[in-house]
């Protein structure tokens, strides 16, 4: 200390006190060991307690690996949005570049699978990566996470991973179950044995199984078991996904999980190999559906009545019940005292299992989920999956005479809708009686799923269908003649016909207003009250696909609005879906269909200049036959020009080969014919080549043996060489044209056969240049090699004898 800082003084002498706080201050030789050994004073010791992260409970990544990863995002996300490039060689990989740069990063992620999972910004990238694996890498992957699944399926980032690596796991199930199996790397034989995608699901599976009503309620946890319960009964839940009103993939991510995963861009194979196998129908194991079954007596054993009922309400764990409750149904346990379905039931099935004829009493339960916004998707899974006597149970106990007040509730609605479906005639009959009271109110509260579903169910039953449509009309006000004129128009914008009248008249004094002097930018568009809206095109198009009453009153609106309101509702992305139905459905007449395209003749040049329009157009074209399609086309004629600067008319100007028409038209004729033609079918087709191969084949007699012979003979070298070079070439084009098996032939190959089956007719009188040219037959280099040989000395037939001199 500097002695200017010293300060002079007494010195105390220590009392009592302060020597015995030295003499505890005194350490053991053993612990004045440990610190020397430990190092100097000054250093703090850890502490032994182990705490563990519980945001990386395996490590957190480095900074440089994590740098590195992201560059590998940055290049994956480029390769998905562009397609590799192909080369003319055959030999190489398009492919080799992508491929070799993949297996650098799964060398660097060998070893930090988890690290990398639990990781916010490199979960992302796992996720990304692993739809580009192929089978053999992705049972690597999920053979290095197994023993810690429960782990990562309840961590925040790690489980969005497990979702999607069973997502991807199922085409590798469906082709390990057809015996294809990825050969093993000659690296990784020394490592033991792999075990299969299946074997692994099934230790997943074992793993989770005892936790699984813990599991269920977590907010993680939740999703990885759906995903892996879609994994092991794909044929079965997917049956949910087709329900109405659903998303695809509304029972494995939430809207939020589902929301991000869309702003990170396109998820599919960087090596674009994964296409044909979306496509096909996904197999599993027979272990699958008893490990399935487990989950379902699993959750029955770990949870009481009440439990299971309190899964009903909740956010979380309801959708996991839904799929719990379909496997039930689907494995045929439903239906028995004790069941899941028997506890959400508040005992229902047991009591019918008792007394068949037992009448069950209101449970206040079950009126609540009739009524909240959560639980009433598990009431519709009840009443779609109930045994039916349970169902018929059902309503009568919660439905009937109730349908009045619950088809106008916000949330019971949507259960009335499904209930609906499954009625036989007598309850129809009912339910149309109780709800024409309430029509008007089902369409001011734009409740339409209730008459979607009745006009559905009335489908098959012509007496009901009638009465369906006129409760529909009778709830837009279109009970008289001069009203169902306008049904189409008001149904599509869900107004009755009052309001649909003063929205028309508030629309044209709005268009016959001057614009607004105001800056573009501060210029709001105004909201069109006439706007179609998407309940009411569903409705219009279950309506066109029922029986006959709805489908004519239809057609006669669409006839009355006139030309100009059917184009304008063509050229709406809504409204369109409509026309769609008109065509394809299979209850509207031949003869109606061709009245509706009929009608738009004069107007298809208008029709096809949009977006939307043009589809709709292409749609007529593809229904209309030869005659029609030319009287399409001469009616387009006038405006080609114009349809070949617009951006969406051209495509359909240059699928109707205008140019031919002019110039040929009993060519451009039989080119309509030929793709007007039905397909053959396809046992049709095999029994067709199997003839032509059989009356093709070499004879086995011998005469044919020796003369096969004998020309085997007489070719010379110069044939020889010439066959080994060019090969055999027919000219097959002329002799018959070529099978058509399916109507997408090209028009190029179109023009060709009909140029082929026309050049008998125009050959003579046009020159040889104009006859290759037009008829496309002749090949140039077989040609010259002809020219060639007839050029050569004929010196093969040997030296002529000569005569003798007298």
């Amino acid at each position: 200390m500097p002695r200017e800082n010293r300060k002079r003084g007494k010195k105390h002498k220590k009392s009592a006190e302060d020597v015995t706080d030295f003499n505890k201050d005194v350490l053991h030789p053993e612990q004045e060991q440990e610190l020397n050994e430990a190092g100097p004073s000054w250093i703090i010791p850890a502490r032994n307690d182990a705490a563990v992260d519980l945001n990386a409970p395996f490590g957190y990544v480095d900074a440089e690996v994590k740098a590195y990863f992201r560059t590998v995002d940055v290049q994956i996300r480029e390769w998905q949005e562009t397609r590799p490039e192909v080369d003319g060689d055959a030999d190489v990989d398009p492919n080799e570049d992508r491929r070799m740069f993949f297996v650098a990063a799964l060398t660097e992620m060998s070893g930090k699978e988890k690290q990398l999972a639990t990781d916010p910004d490199c979960s992302t990238i796992l996720e990304r990566m692993i739809h580009s694996m192929d089978d053999f890498v992705r049972r690597v992957f999920m053979d290095r996470l197994s023993g810690s699944f429960e782990q990562l399926s309840r961590h925040r980032f790690a489980s969005h991973v497990c979702q999607t690596l069973l997502a991807v796991a199922s085409d590798t199930v469906s082709r390990e179950v057809r015996g294809v199996f990825p050969p093993t790397p000659e690296s990784q034989e020394e490592e033991g044995e792999l075990r299969t995608m299946t074997q692994l699901a099934l230790d997943a599976c074992e793993e989770l199984l005892p936790s699984l009503s813990s599991l269920v309620l977590d907010s993680f946890a939740s999703h990885v078991i759906r995903a892996l319960l879609a994994l092991l009964a794909p044929s079965v839940l997917s049956s949910v996904n087709s329900v109405p009103g659903r998303s695809a993939n509304f029972a494995v991510r939430s809207k939020k999980s589902a929301a991000y995963k869309a702003r990170q861009g396109s998820m599919k194979s960087v090596f674009g190999e994964d296409g044909a196998e979306q496509r096909r129908t996904k197999s599993t194991p027979k272990e699958f559906r008893d490990i399935a079954a487990r989950f379902v007596s699993a959750l029955r054993d770990q949870l009481g009545e009440n439990e299971v009922r309190a899964l009903a309400a909740n956010q979380v764990a309801s959708p996991v019940l839904q799929m719990i409750l379909e496997l039930e149904a689907a494995y045929g346990e439903a239906d028995s005292p004790g069941s899941i379905m028997d506890h959400v039931l508040v005992g229902l099935i047991t009591q019918l299992h008792e007394s068949s004829s037992a009448i069950a009493p209101e449970s206040d339960y079950l009126m609540t989920l009739l009524r909240d916004p959560t639980a009433s998707h598990l009431l519709e899974t009840l009443v779609r999956r109930s045994p039916e006597r349970v169902f018929d149970s059902l309503w009568q106990t919660y439905f009937v005479g109730k349908l009045s007040r619950l088809a106008v509730h916000p949330v019971a609605n949507f259960v009335v809708a499904q209930a609906l479906e499954r009625v036989n005639a007598e309850q129809l009959q009912a339910a149309i009686e109780e709800l024409s009271g309430v029509s008007n109110k089902i369409v001011k509260n734009a409740r339409t799923g209730v008459l979607r579903a009745l006009v559905d169910r009335s489908a098959g039953l012509p007496r009901d269908a009638e009465r369906v449509v006129e409760l529909v009309a009778t709830g837009f006000d279109l009970g008289s003649e001069d009203g169902k004129k306008l049904f189409v128009p008001c149904i599509l914008s869900l107004k009755p016909l009052g309001e649909y009248k003063r929205a028309v008249e508030a629309a044209s004094k709005l268009a016959e207003e001057p614009p607004k002097d105001e800056p573009r930018h501060k210029r709001r568009k105004a909201e069109d009250p006439l706007e179609p809206t998407t309940q009411g095109a569903i409705l219009l198009q279950s309506i066109l696909r029922s029986s006959a009453p709805g489908v004519d009153v239809s057609i006669n609106s669409l006839q009355a609005i006139g030309i100009d309101e059917v184009i304008k509702m063509a050229h709406h992305v809504t409204s369109s879906r409509v026309l769609d139905a008109l065509l394809e459905s299979p209850t509207v007449s031949h003869k109606d269909k061709r009245k509706f395209v009929m009608s738009l003749l004069g107007h298809y040049h208008v029709l096809v200049d949009d977006r939307i329009g043009s589809r709709v157009g292409e749609r007529c074209w593809a229904f209309a036959d030869p005659y029609l399609k030319e009287k399409i086309a001469r009616s387009v004629i006038p405006h080609e020009h114009a349809l070949a600067g617009s951006a969406y008319g051209k495509f359909f100007s240059r699928h109707l080969a205008l140019h031919i028409l002019r110039r040929d038209p009993e060519r451009w004729k039989s080119m309509q014919t030929v793709t007007k033609a039905p397909a053959i079918p396809t046992q049709a087709v095999a029994e067709h080549k199997a003839a032509v191969t059989a009356s093709d084949a070499p004879d086995s007699s011998p005469k044919r043996a020796e003369t096969g012979k004998r020309k085997a003979h007489k070719q010379d070298e110069i044939d020889a060489l010439f066959d080994a070079t060019l090969g055999k070439k027919v000219k097959k084009a002329e002799l018959a044209a070529p099978a058509v098996d399916n109507e997408q032939e090209t028009d190029k190959a179109r023009v060709e056969k009909e140029r082929g089956g026309e050049k008998g007719e125009k050959a003579k009188g046009k020159s040889k240049k104009r006859k290759e040219r037009e008829e496309g037959v002749e090949d140039r280099d077989l040609a010259n090699v002809l020219g060639a040989i007839r050029a050569a000395p004929k010196d093969d037939k040997g030296s002529k004898k000569r005569k003798k001199a007298h």
